[in-house]
């Protein structure tokens, strides 16, 4: 009998081409093989006769071959083909360059075909994709796999079948009879036969249910580990300060000081606060970051910002240093586009303990980098890091001159459904800021399709004209015949064909640093009147004067990035717009989301329930646990269960990982 550990190549006809093309597919042992999901079903005890079949889509018919299969060669093809009939009338199978096939149709054999039909120089064919004897005996609800070019599904399904066939009476149970018995859910060998080859829709319905709330259960449990294990770890105990003398020009919010409450409880407790901080774009996560540093260095221990970009970073400086500079605390920057001599003078500062506030790019997290008392980490934009990235930052403080675990806080301005922040942040403590500053005005967002263009830049002089300054965001840096996909490069030039009063310029990400820091900085000091970028500024840029947001191919983004880059304008005390621009009828949807609401929170359960976990972020994300088939938004119900089963049962027992 086959075991579950043995490697693919223990089992029958995996040769060393298909042995290979598994191995690119991630599958390297049996256990590999069964864990690998359908992505969807097939019926195909629904056929049609063949005066019924839709021309130009897949039908599944049932006929019984009446010629012997002929083969004839048309140029360099192969060309085989049968004559089928069923009560209804006849068709004509025909299969390119598959010569056994020949040999495998036999005449007056009854035969179920499952593909194309079409209607053809007077000739009613089908192009079968798959076949078999309609008494094969075979299930009739068929797995469909995600397959790379080489792997053909019918090749597929037979190792499958053949793998789940030998192995099903060596699955073990991994989750306990009790947890079992209290949720309702099969074992763990029914859940596996059921979810490749369904017996019945009820059995394929309770395999999914099984095997859903196992990979939550698994990933939760793991969380609960890490979470349990950080709860435990000794770090430096930080006394809470004033911060009035930091010089914040606004009074908190509510939501700002409840945060701060939750992250000053976690430095006050001696151990390690891992927090995420999040909250809608403008809510003022930063100036919470700010007042956690002050407090951080005021306890004579050092603190460090890493973002993802150089554009961001540069930001943070500029913001963390016009209320540090003049208190004395020592603040610098560290990126990968410093000159040597620069980066060398950052690190002896850091590590000698005279910059008090670090801010940084990856850089912050090579092995070249030492702190001298490292008390309290911040990421920015977290779902740009993966974990192990946020790890090897966190793990700076043991590695520095004092060793010290030091506090962890997580910052997002892409408000994250709780499912999915249950999923990607469960070893972390969460806390919303949900109350926006005063003063913060609601931008007014159109969706229109490109017959508006002229109206809308003319627009866009109108803002210019009133010394205010415009945003036009395009998918593409440069321009490709092949498509209708606005490009920076060619949307800038007509701009600055169309506007030659006002100052144009172009970003995009593949400019050097030094190039994107000066147009940045002449945009932030209205030395250009409008900026046609990429996505490059769709975190961190701030500035004020900015009233204008136009996004082109606006389908092409998720909502969460299009209320991401809306965020760039409405900064100031002028009446911002953002006008979305697209001609897909499909992303209707989503486009009118955008004009009805301007709360990040509710669309972003949108996002997840349209896009999925996996493009939530716009692409999939390093810290986002691949799920084999769990959906965070179709599953809440599941999830919910397994909160229940790890919040009343000892979650070390319940599950064997």
């Amino acid at each position: 009998m086959v075991k579950l550990c043995d490697s693919v190549k223990n089992l029958r006809n995996i040769g060393g081409k298909r042995f290979e093309l598994l191995q690119k597919m991630g599958i390297h042992t049996v256990a590999d093989l069964t864990s690998y999901y359908p992505r969807s079903y097939e019926d195909r005890s629904k056929t049609t006769e063949i005066r019924d079949t839709a021309r130009g889509e897949t039908n599944i018919i049932q006929a019984k071959v009446i010629s012997t299969p002929e083969t004839s060669k048309k140029g360099e093809i192969l060309v085989t083909k049968a004559r089928l009939a069923d009560k209804s009338g006849e068709i004509t199978a025909v299969w390119y360059n598959q010569s056994y096939i020949k040999n495998n149709i036999k005449k007056n054999i009854l035969y179920t075909f499952v593909g194309k039909v079409l209607y053809e120089y007077g000739v009613l064919q089908i192009f079968p994709t798959d076949y078999f004897p309609a008494d094969s005996g075979l299930p009739k609800i068929v797995p469909l796999y995600r397959l790379p070019k080489g792997m053909s599904a019918k090749v597929f399904r037979g190792i499958m079948y053949a793998a789940v066939s030998s192995v099903s009476l060596e699955i073990s149970e991994n989750i306990d009879v009790s947890v079992l018995k209290k949720y309702g859910l099969c074992d763990k060998a029914t859940a596996v036969k059921n979810i490749h080859f369904p017996e019945s829709d009820e059995l394929f319905l309770e395999a999914r249910r099984r095997l859903v709330f196992e990979e939550l259960l698994g990933t939760q449990t793991k969380l609960a580990r890490v979470r349990e294990e950080n709860k435990n770890r000794l770090s430096l105990r930080f006394e809470d300060v004033s911060y009035s003398e930091v010089g914040l020009p606004y009074t908190l919010t509510e939501g700002q000081v409840q945060a701060l409450s939750d992250i000053t409880s976690d430095f006050a407790s001696g151990y390690g606060a891992n927090r995420l901080l999040q909250g809608d774009v403008g809510c003022g996560k930063t100036a919470v970051a700010i007042i956690a540093s002050y407090i951080c260095v005021k306890n004579g221990a050092q603190a460090v910002i890493m973002a993802p970009t150089e554009v961001l970073a540069k930001q943070h400086l500029a913001t963390f240093g016009t209320h540090f500079d003049t208190l004395g605390i020592k603040t610098v920057l560290l990126t990968g586009s410093l000159k040597q001599k620069e980066k060398r003078l950052a690190r002896e500062q850091i590590q000698d303990g005279t910059a008090r506030m670090v801010v940084a790019t990856h850089a912050a997290i090579t092995d070249t980098v030492v702190f001298n008392n490292l008390g309290l980490v911040i990421t920015d934009e977290q779902h740009r890091f993966g974990v192990n990235q946020r790890k090897k930052l966190g793990a700076k403080g043991e590695l520095a001159e004092t060793p010290t675990f030091p506090h962890i806080l997580v910052m997002s301005a892409t408000p994250i459904p709780r499912s999915l922040a249950l999923i990607l942040y469960g070893d972390l403590d969460i806390s919303s800021i949900k109350t926006m500053p005063k003063g913060r005005q609601k931008i007014d967002t159109f969706a229109v399709n490109d017959k508006y263009r002229e109206r809308i830049i003319a627009f866009a002089q109108k803002e210019v004209d009133k010394g205010k300054q415009v945003y036009f965001i395009c998918p593409r840096i440069e321009e490709n015949e092949d498509d209708e996909i606005m490009s920076v490069l060619s949307y800038a030039d007509m701009l600055g064909f169309c506007l030659p009063k006002a100052k144009v310029a172009a970003l995009h990400g593949k400019m050097s640093e030094q190039d994107k820091d000066d147009i940045m900085r002449q945009f932030s000091v209205r030395e250009i009147d409008i900026l046609v970028a990429t996505t490059v500024v769709e975190v961190g840029v701030n500035v004020p004067n900015a009233t204008l947001m136009v996004i082109e191919n606006a389908e092409r983004f998720g909502l969460s990035q299009l209320h991401q880059l809306r965020g760039r304008v409405g900064r100031g005390a002028d009446k911002s717009y953002c006008v979305l621009i697209s001609n897909k009828k499909g992303a209707k949807k989503r486009m009118n989301a955008m004009t009805e609401t301007n709360d990040g929170f509710e669309l972003a359960e949108l996002d997840l329930r349209l896009r999925g976990a996996g493009d939530f972020f716009g692409t999939r994300q390093h810290g986002l646990p691949e799920m084999k088939i769990a959906n965070l938004y179709t599953d809440l119900e599941i999830l919910s269960l397994v909160r229940d089963a790890l919040n009343t049962c000892d979650y070390k027992k319940i599950i064997t990982l």
